[in-house]
């Protein structure tokens, strides 16, 4: 029987660019023998109304076409059911196709992934009723995730790294209080990120080493430095050289509350929520063609 694969672009990228990838991967995925539903939604609300129809329907798999949001969109309306989710990597930090080993420069290899058909079940992080598929920043990286999307120009990483540059002017250290599966904390610091996957912002590794199905929540805390420091340790971010500082902190755990005055909390790079929060980990709550 042949499969039926829903397909979903981002709804706020419509260029003439995004269209005709979206029209090759459409393309793509009905030359391996895919019946492709092609979804236009007008908005966030309507791309996932749209979804979650698509999801009822009963369609062997939903296919996204963006960035870390999207796949966050769609991860609302999978979590906790066998339909898959398939990648289609064109935004700008790509996160989630990166944990997944796809090719984030290369929509049509990522096709053939789908086309391929093997799926990998991964968890998810939920915080009430909203759940995130890679990092929840809480501090100076959440700071610069805000930067950055009202940023139009530059495009790709190099906005990430203007953001934390301008961002550096004005930051300052954050009152935190954390509870670490019962174990209370409280302590100043520069941020508190929360991983399921061990990369945001295009590859920042501020989590490093945290796995999408291992069942935990990786917490990061890097305690109060000077801001010239954290200019000096930015590099190091990309390879994971950070974790050697003596101002970071790795904890592992199911279920984390942090709480600081005046934080809004990112979490796919998407605006999330203010501060207090609470996350726990969902094993096996998501299935990917990866």
């Amino acid at each position: 029987m042949t499969r039926v694969l829903a397909l979903l672009p981002n709804p706020v990228a419509g260029s003439g660019r995004n269209d005709q990838t979206v029209a090759a991967v459409a393309a793509r995925l009905r030359q391996g023998g895919v019946d492709v539903r092609e979804l236009t939604g007008t908005d966030a609300a309507d791309s996932t109304r749209l979804a979650r129809q698509a999801v009822a329907d009963g369609v062997d798999g939903l296919v996204v076409c963006g960035g870390d949001g999207m796949v966050n969109l769609a991860a609302q309306v999978l979590a906790g059911t066998d339909t898959p989710l398939g990648i289609i990597p064109t935004g700008t930090g790509n996160d989630t196709a990166r944990a997944l080993g796809l090719a984030v420069k290369d929509p049509l290899a990522a096709a053939d992934v789908i086309v391929g058909g093997r799926t990998r079940v991964i968890d998810l992080a939920r915080s009430g009723d909203r759940y995130f598929v890679t990092v929840m920043a809480a501090g100076f990286d959440a700071a610069v995730n805000e930067r950055a999307n009202r940023m139009s120009w530059p495009k790709g990483q190099l906005k990430y790294s203007v953001a934390i540059l301008a961002v550096l002017k004005e930051f300052r250290p954050i009152s935190y209080t954390l509870d670490l599966d019962g174990e209370a904390r409280q302590v100043d610091g520069m941020l508190v990120s929360i991983g399921n996957s061990d990369s945001m912002g295009g590859g920042l590794k501020v989590t490093h080493g945290a796995e999408l199905d291992d069942g935990l929540l990786d917490v990061v805390l890097f305690t109060s430095v000077p801001r010239r420091e954290l200019i000096r340790m930015y590099p190091k971010l990309f390879s994971g050289g950070h974790t050697t500082h003596p101002a970071y902190e790795r904890h592992r755990v199911k279920r984390v509350t942090v709480a600081a005055p005046g934080v809004v909390a990112y979490a796919d790079g998407e605006r999330f929520g203010d501060l207090p929060l609470t996350v726990e980990v969902v094993p096996g709550a998501l299935t990917v063609f990866a």
